[in-house]
């Protein structure tokens, strides 16, 4: 799951899947994330072993100056 702020909101997102959800607080948008995956799941009815990955993403901030 990946969280960042976009002006009042928090994004979240399961890369895997592509579901993305949002709330006012990191945990409100963890909350409603869970849920909108929960019922991705259940409406794809996807199996397991497709979501699965064989190893964890590498994720980094990149940091640049400009004028």
């Amino acid at each position: 799951m990946i969280i960042k702020q976009e002006g009042k909101f928090y994004i979240a997102e399961a890369l895997e899947l592509g579901v993305v959800s949002q709330g006012k607080t990191i945990e409100e948008a963890k909350k409603n994330l869970t849920e909108a995956v929960e019922l991705y799941l259940e409406d794809e009815k996807i199996s397991s072993k497709k979501i699965k990955q064989k190893s964890a993403p590498f994720v980094s901030v990149l940091e640049v100056e400009y004028a």
